[in-house]
């Protein structure tokens, strides 16, 4: 079957001008003519630092080629309609922006501890130059990575040496913080926090990193009998497996009851293993992270102590004992609070045709199982990097095609927003329009709505698009004949994603109004 027929099989599965009059009714969008047109579908892309697996290309680049480097990914970005970018701001008790509780990362500069020279913040540069294009910029955070082995040497400011008490080190070259450690907790929800405080991010991010893997310790136990110990001699009754499983519940509870309480509007998002226990559902067999990463991933989605949730399914569809609808069916089914279920996809896992069609079934899939709010999170920015850009073709060409707007989170309040004031004339046969600019601090994209006869079309412009010309006029047809341009409406999009009225600004003259 080819990709084509594949793409349309997942799709059955799931007024005037100011120039000209002036005629400007206010219209709620779930009544007007442009209804719905607009998709909503959080479509995002993680950048790893870690390693330089995406940016920079390697360590110690010159200021300006990271730079380049960064915008080339956010054009690209751009270009393929996403609206969001997953950027990991802390890879290993690192930074990836001006802090004083933790060093630069020996990713950015190739020391740790040493800042960029000449010295600018990357996270700061990421998040505006995200917002100048209409994207979403959420800070991923490792919790409790110490030191990876590709970080270079422990350097004399590492957290491995500032707070030893507080890091345990394993066998494979990994160092870890001890998550059940009440100082481990203050530490990790202080940086967070700080980030949150100091920087307009759009969302905090966590990937599946809690306890680590056991293969980073040998298969070894982790070794944390001394707080064990300590535990047990205050009066602990849990059993060592239970005890693990709630000190990282009690910070994944605090960090998302703090984050509301300081900056409700910013989404908190949790990536874990795909797959919460064998015999969960019942076909499903593999790795137990409830058991093995003491990560309770369902009680987190259960609780609706996140906004989102984005489950690692890095198995193709037709792996029976991994199987991507079966796992992402099984986690919608557990989502109690009505969060936002958008799952992590591998996009560069496989390659060529058979990768592109598995993708493309991928995001279809997950529509059928989010029709409301549907979303994807995909790993990683390389695979968009690619020269050959054939996945980039069949995005654009597919599933996203147009352009989307993330859905809205109802829980983090509605903060209304007026339709935005703009000036409109009619010169020859183009319609231009500016929008004010003035007393929109809350305005993140504004959406022109347009039809020519039966055909509703729209844009979603930045905030920093003031300007957009519309044709009387399209293109014609085979047989020379073209619709006129019938109406054309504006909204404001808010940072929450919640759009306004959307006023009409141009409506095609009756025969009678001549």
């Amino acid at each position: 079957m080819t990709q084509k027929k594949q793409y349309s099989l997942s799709i059955l599965l799931i007024f005037i001008l100011n120039g000209c009059a002036v005629f400007k009714p206010q219209v709620p969008p779930e009544t007007d003519a442009f209804k719905s047109i607009v998709p909503r579908e959080f479509r995002a892309v993680w950048v790893a630092t870690v390693a330089n697996i995406d940016w920079p290309s390697k360590p110690g680049l010159p200021v300006e080629k990271q730079k380049q480097e960064a915008l080339a990914i956010l054009d690209t970005v751009q270009k393929l309609n996403m609206n969001a970018v997953v950027f990991q701001v802390r890879p290993h008790c690192d930074a990836f922006y001006q802090s004083n509780l933790e060093p630069w990362s020996y990713y950015l500069t190739g020391t740790q501890g040493q800042a960029p020279n000449p010295f600018y913040d990357p996270l700061k540069f990421w998040i505006e130059e995200a917002h100048k294009r209409g994207l979403e910029l959420h800070a991923w955070f490792n919790p409790y990575r110490a030191h990876h082995p590709k970080g270079g040497e422990v350097s004399k400011v590492s957290v491995v040496n500032t707070r030893p008490e507080i890091v345990k080190k394993l066998e494979k070259g990994y160092y870890w913080l001890d998550p059940a450690k009440k100082e481990t907790q203050d530490y990790s929800f202080n940086v967070v926090m700080d980030v949150l405080r100091r920087y307009d991010v759009d969302g905090i991010h966590f990937d599946d990193y809690f306890y680590p893997y056991p293969s980073y310790n040998n298969n070894k136990n982790f070794p944390d009998e001394d707080t064990w110990q300590a535990y047990l001699q205050a009066g602990g009754t849990l059993s060592r497996k239970d005890w693990r499983r709630n000190a990282v519940n009690t910070f994944i509870q605090k960090l998302y009851r703090e984050i509301k309480k300081e900056k409700p509007w910013v989404k908190f998002g949790l990536s874990p293993f795909g797959l919460y226990r064998p015999g969960q559902p019942p076909s499903i067999s593999g790795f137990d992270q409830y058991d093995v990463l003491y990560a309770d991933a369902r009680l987190w989605l259960n609780e609706g102590w996140l906004d989102y949730f984005t489950p690692q399914l890095y198995w193709p569809i037709n792996q029976i004992k991994q199987s991507f609808p079966v796992l992402l069916g099984w986690w919608t089914r557990e989502n109690k609070r009505g969060r936002h279920v958008w799952p992590g996809l591998y996009a560069g896992k496989m390659k060529g045709a058979e990768g592109v069609d598995e993708l493309t079934n991928e995001i279809m899939i997950s529509r059928g199982f989010v029709p409301e709010g549907a979303g994807q999170v995909l790993f990683s920015m390389k695979a968009f990097m690619d020269t050959s850009a054939v996945l980039n073709m069949a995005l654009l060409n597919g599933p996203y095609h147009k352009q989307a707007l993330v859905p809205a989170s109802p829980w983090l309040g509605k903060n209304n927003i007026s339709a935005p004031e703009v000036q409109s004339s009619l010169q020859k046969d183009t319609l231009f329009i500016k929008r004010s600019v003035s007393a929109y601090d809350n305005l993140f994209k504004w959406i022109i709505y347009f039809q020519y006869g039966t055909e509703k079309k729209y844009h979603i412009l930045n905030r920093s698009q003031i300007k957009f010309k519309i044709p009387l006029y399209p293109k014609k047809d085979e047989n020379g004949k073209s619709d006129k341009l019938r109406q054309v409406s504006v909204s404001a999009v808010n940072r929450n994603e919640n759009e306004s009225s959307r006023e009409v600004i141009y409506l095609e003259k009756s025969e009678g109004d001549k």
